[in-house]
């Protein structure tokens, strides 16, 4: 048990652990690239994206894959960086695909999903309400990483949204929150220090294990009827810990570790999200288990 020295009171040292549980959890997403500098060079890599047929919304699902594909980023993610990889991968594979921005606090550019998470929650609604109007499909598919793995299931439980997905492939997903390698333990220890989070990064504060919103999110059970779970996550994440409480209980879940497929792939949780393809092997297998193939070590060239 640690002391509650005289330290541990001061302001300093509450906006000493404040900073640290902000930089560990910055790890949850990459962040803006330099080419996201500005506002003309984010609507140049937004125009970029639609031109190689990702959130282009003339795109009409196919016989081979009926459903659009919702991407949805994580903590300090945004709908082009998180996704610089898998949405071609996927567009490429024949898939009509979008991501979106959530979670947006005021004067907080490029850096978004710390806003409160059911109010995501909500942006996500109004999201793939948009999508499936302008597809005609009457479901999609989500693929979220880190808290876009997890906050979508706000959205399945209590705003309706399970009649609207087929499936949630969460990539490293806070299912379960996190402790942050054990640093949110040390909250207690610096009065303070959890409501300066509330109250400046309201989605950091939702997502420590055991809060008030992981609390309600998981209450009466992991999952709801009529939607297919797979859940993709490796050993060596250091931001979602312990990493097995990514998994979820119920029917109609898949558990996968990454390592299970391939021993010696050693991705953590940037990594899993945002270039691995193996993970993005079994997203595709998830988005479409009829047609699913091995995931190997050599997926990595599929």
């Amino acid at each position: 048990m640690l002391p509650r020295t005289r330290a541990s009171r001061t302001p300093r040292a509450r906006r000493t652990l404040a900073a640290l549980l902000l930089a560990v959890a910055a790890l949850a997403t990459p962040t803006a690239t330099a080419a996201a500098a500005t506002p003309a060079a984010s609507t140049v890599a937004a125009e970029a994206a639609t031109s190689r047929g990702w959130n282009d919304y003339s795109c009409k699902p196919s016989a081979a894959h009926p459903r659009p594909v919702v991407l949805v980023h994580g903590t300090f993610g945004n709908s082009i960086d998180n996704w610089l990889v898998l949405a071609p991968y996927l567009v490429n594979r024949g898939y009509c695909v979008y991501s979106l921005d959530y979670g947006q606090l005021p004067g907080v550019p490029f850096f978004n999903g710390l806003g409160p998470i059911d109010r995501s929650a909500g942006q996500l609604d109004t999201f793939v309400d948009k999508v499936l109007a302008a597809t005609g499909a009457p479901k999609a598919d989500l693929v979220g990483h880190s808290q876009g793995g997890m906050m979508p299931n706000y959205y399945l439980k209590f705003l309706g949204g399970a009649g609207k997905v087929n499936a949630l492939i969460g990539i490293a997903p806070d299912n379960h929150g996190t402790t942050l390698l054990g640093l949110t333990k040390l909250l207690p220890y610096f009065p303070g220090a959890e409501d300066l989070l509330t109250a400046k990064t309201p989605g950091l504060a939702d997502q420590i294990a055991g809060s008030p919103f992981i609390t309600k999110l998981n209450a009466g059970g992991d999952t709801v009827p009529g939607v297919r779970y797979t859940v993709i996550a490796t050993r060596y994440d250091e931001v979602v810990t312990p990493y097995r409480t990514q998994y979820l209980d119920g029917p109609n879940v898949r558990n996968v570790l990454l390592q299970d497929l391939c021993p010696v792939d050693l991705s953590e949780h940037v990594a899993i999200g945002t270039i691995d393809r193996i993970a993005f092997h079994e997203v595709a297998n998830a988005l479409d288990p009829a047609r699913a193939t091995p995931t190997t070590c050599a997926s990595v060239v599929g």
